[in-house]
């Protein structure tokens, strides 16, 4: 049991990244992109192959300049060349998996079986004992949590925020969304490679499937979390993608364990979780029209 908990808490601090990541992308940009699943693979694609080579840690800033490069074309498809927000995330995501086949030497996949990754590099200094996969992993993204919530209360970050309100306001504040939006998406996919980065090197391998379905993962994640947290301000924004995350790889651990859910429909689960979360104001509005509906009904009635 002990086991499955630790796992639980160190791969829900590992996805916890794409949580922020769209939470800056969702949530505060309000753009929709579905770059995401694809540029996970890119981070753990760039990682692992730069780790075989001896640089592990070199290895997470080369994936996270790779993640910053793919939303930068998402960004550019979109400001520049007016394509619409969802469709630049399908087109870059779509020419990402021949980029991520190209990194992986056109395998399918790739390993570190005997290579040194920053977790073995970790054990071998005998910090954290049995626990030094979750040290590290808690410890790389509370300081991705830190930046996120420091960036967003910089300059630059409010207008990123305001941007994700009001672009026509911020265009008239002499402020241009253009370079918001592309920072923002961006600092937005380096979150999601670095998080693909770290998973890489925690697995040791990278699959060109490895992505599939991160996006729905994440949005699960974020909104668990903001219904526990609640989403009145950036800090609980950032806590709420952790919190988010740990609370969904509890409930799947629990799932894997006790076999309530068919491990085959956790998927589509998932997708319902995250589909009720998202039309949960509308519901609510529509059950609350329903009950003066009624109670107009009774009182006509008398």
């Amino acid at each position: 049991m002990v086991y499955v908990i630790q796992t639980a808490l160190e791969l829900g601090f590992m996805y916890a990244l794409v949580a922020m990541a769209l939470y800056l992308s969702y949530r505060t940009l309000d753009i929709a992109d579905l770059t995401t699943d694809s540029c996970f693979v890119l981070g753990a694609a760039v990682s692992v192959t730069v780790a075989a080579t001896g640089h592990p840690f070199l290895a997470v800033v080369a994936a996270m300049l790779a993640g910053a490069c793919a939303g930068f074309v998402t960004a550019f498809l979109q400001t520049r060349l007016g394509v619409p927000s969802i469709l630049a995330g399908i087109v870059t995501n779509t020419g990402l998996y021949t980029v991520n086949l190209m990194v992986m030497g056109w395998s399918s996949n790739v390993s570190l079986l005997k290579q040194e990754t920053m977790f073995t590099l970790l054990k071998a200094t005998g910090i954290g004992g049995g626990w030094y996969k979750l040290l590290l992993a808690a410890c790389i993204t509370i300081l991705a949590a830190i930046f996120l919530y420091w960036f967003l209360g910089t300059r630059l970050g409010l207008s990123i925020r305001a941007t994700g309100d009001n672009a026509d306001m911020v265009r008239a504040s002499s402020v241009n969304p253009i370079m918001t939006i592309t920072i923002g998406l961006c600092i937005s996919n380096s979150l999601t490679a670095l998080s693909g980065a770290v998973v890489g090197q925690y697995q040791k391998s990278a699959d060109i499937n490895g992505g599939s379905s991160i996006v729905v993962i994440g949005l699960a994640c974020l909104i668990i979390g903001e219904t526990v947290m609640g989403k009145r301000s950036v800090l609980k924004g950032v806590i709420a993608s952790i919190v988010g995350s740990l609370i969904y790889r509890f409930i799947y651990a629990v799932i894997l364990k006790t076999g309530i859910v068919p491990i085959e429909c956790l998927k589509l689960v998932t997708a319902i979780v995250v589909a009720l979360a998202i039309a949960a104001p509308t519901l609510k509005e529509w059950s609350a029209f329903q009950g003066r509906r009624m109670k107009a009904s009774r009182k006509g009635g008398e």
